[in-house]
C-alpha cells in the first residue's frame, strides 16, 4: 500500500516538472519559425503573366534571350511541279522520205552527237532522186563542154552566132534541170556533203537514205521497228525523240489568287527524291486560268547537268518572293499562342514578362511584329515553352 502511494507521488512529480518545460520548447521552436515566415508575408507573389527565374535558372533551362530590332521577310510559295524536257532541247527526227526502215543504231537512253548516223532507210524516192540529180549532172557537165567549145568558135569566128547561141540555150537549161535535182535532194535532208559524193557511191547505195541527228542529247524515244514502211500516207513519220537534258523545264501549278506575285527571273528551288536541291528560275508565267483546277500555268528552267531531274517526276516547288523590311522581326521560335493570342516572353529583372504582341508578314523562319514591342528589347528565343508551361502552373487555383 505504501509502495503504491509512492509510486504515484513520483509520477505527479514528472508531469508536474513537464508542464513547466514545455512553454520553453514551443517558444525556441517559434523564433526559429516566425522569421520564415515573416519572410514568405513580406515577399511580394508574382504579377500576372510574370515567370520569376534567377540568371542560374535560365541558363539551365537553356533559355536563350536576344534583342529584337529589323529584319528582312522573305515569303516562299509553294506550287507542284512536272519535269519535262526543255522545248528548245528538244527534236524529233523524222522520216521525210517514203520507204522502209533498214537500220536503227540506237536504243532508248542512248547518247547521240550532233550529225551522227542513227538509222537508215530503203527507199525508192531517195534513188529515184539521186538517180536523177546524176543523170542531170552528166547531162550538164556534157552541155558545158559542147558550150565552151562552141564559145571559143564563135570568139575566133570560125562559126555562127546562132550556133553559139544555141549551145548556151542548151546548156543554161542543163543548168537548170542540175540545180532542180539538187533542191530534190536538199528537200530529202541530204548534206552538201552527201550530194557531193553521190558520183562516187556505188549503185547499190543509192537506195539508202542516212537519217542523221539534229541535236546532242540522249534518245528519250523510239518510235519504229526494223522493216516498218514510214514516210507515206498513213504510215510513221518520226523515227526517234531526241533531247538535251542537261537543261530541263518545270511546270508548276501555282493557285489562281498567288498567280499574280510572281515575275519572270524569280528564283525557284527544287528538291528530287534523294534530298537534293536544284537551283531555277522561271521563264513564263501564263495568266490563263485553267477551268479544272482553277491554277495558272508557269514554267520554269533547271540545269541538269548529271541528269538527276528526271522528265515525268512530279515534285514541290518553292518559289521566293520579293523580301520586305519590316522595324521588328522575332524567330517564330519565339511566339506562343497563349487564350488563343500571340505572345512573347520579355526578360526583366526578375525573369520573363508576358506580352501579347499583334504579328504582320513572316516567312517561315522568322515573322514581323507590328505592335506590342520596341526595337532592342529582349526577349526569349528559345525553349519558350518552358515559360509558357510555368505560366500555367501559376494559373491553377489552389484548393
Amino acid at each position: 500500500m505504501i509502495r503504491k502511494r509512492s509510486v504515484l507521488a513520483l509520477a505527479l512529480l514528472a508531469s508536474l516538472a513537464i508542464g513547466a518545460a514545455l512553454p520553453s520548447v514551443f517558444n525556441a521552436i517559434w523564433v526559429r519559425i516566425a522569421p520564415d515566415r515573416q519572410s514568405e508575408a513580406t515577399e511580394p507573389a508574382p504579377a500576372e503573366g510574370e515567370v520569376r527565374l534567377s540568371p542560374a535558372q535560365i541558363e539551365t533551362s537553356k533559355i536563350s534571350v536576344a534583342a529584337v530590332g529589323p529584319g528582312d521577310i522573305a515569303r516562299q510559295l509553294t506550287a507542284p511541279g512536272a519535269v519535262k524536257p526543255d522545248p528548245d532541247r528538244l527534236a524529233r527526227v523524222a522520216a521525210k522520205v517514203a520507204g522502209v526502215v533498214e537500220e536503227l543504231r540506237k536504243r532508248l537512253g542512248d547518247n547521240v552527237a550532233r550529225g551522227e548516223t542513227i538509222a537508215i532507210i530503203d527507199s525508192r524516192e531517195v534513188a529515184e532522186a539521186k538517180s536523177e540529180y546524176l543523170a542531170a549532172l552528166a547531162n550538164f557537165e556534157l552541155q558545158n563542154v559542147l558550150f565552151q567549145r562552141e564559145k571559143g568558135l564563135f570568139e575566133k569566128k570560125i562559126t555562127a552566132e546562132q550556133l553559139f547561141l544555141k549551145a548556151k540555150a542548151v546548156f543554161m537549161e542543163a543548168k537548170v534541170k542540175l540545180d532542180l535535182a539538187r533542191q530534190k535532194l536538199a528537200a530529202l535532208d541530204m548534206s552538201e556533203q552527201e550530194i557531193a559524193a553521190l558520183p562516187s557511191q556505188p549503185i547499190a547505195d543509192l537506195r539508202r537514205k542516212e537519217i542523221r541527228a539534229p541535236i546532242s542529247g540522249r534518245v528519250i524515244e523510239r518510235l519504229v521497228s526494223v522493216g516498218q514502211p514510214v514516210g507515206g500516207e498513213g504510215q510513221a513519220k518520226e523515227l526517234y525523240v531526241i533531247s538535251d537534258l542537261s537543261v530541263v523545264e518545270v511546270e508548276l501549278a501555282v493557285p489562281a489568287a498567288d498567280l499574280g506575285l510572281l515575275r519572270e527571273g524569280q528564283e525557284v528551288r527544287l528538291q528530287n527524291a534523294e534530298g537534293r536541291g536544284f537551283e531555277g528560275k522561271i521563264t513564263y508565267v501564263n495568266a490563263m486560268i485553267t477551268r479544272e483546277t482553277r491554277s495558272g500555268q508557269v514554267l520554269a528552267r533547271f540545269a541538269n547537268p548529271d541528269f538527276a531531274l528526271r522528265p515525268g517526276s512530279l515534285l514541290e516547288a518553292e518559289i521566293s518572293l520579293k523580301q520586305a523590311r519590316v522595324k521588328v522581326e522575332v524567330p517564330r521560335s519565339a511566339v506562343m499562342i497563349i487564350d488563343g493570342k500571340p505572345n512573347v516572353f520579355v526578360r526583366t529583372a526578375d525573369g520573363f514578362a508576358k506580352r501579347e504582341v499583334e504579328l504582320g508578314r513572316g516567312d517561315d523562319g522568322s515573322v514581323e511584329v507590328v505592335s506590342g514591342l520596341t526595337p532592342g528589347e529582349e526577349i526569349a528565343v528559345s525553349n519558350v515553352f518552358l515559360l509558357k508551361a510555368e505560366l500555367g502552373k501559376q494559373s491553377i487555383p489552389e484548393e
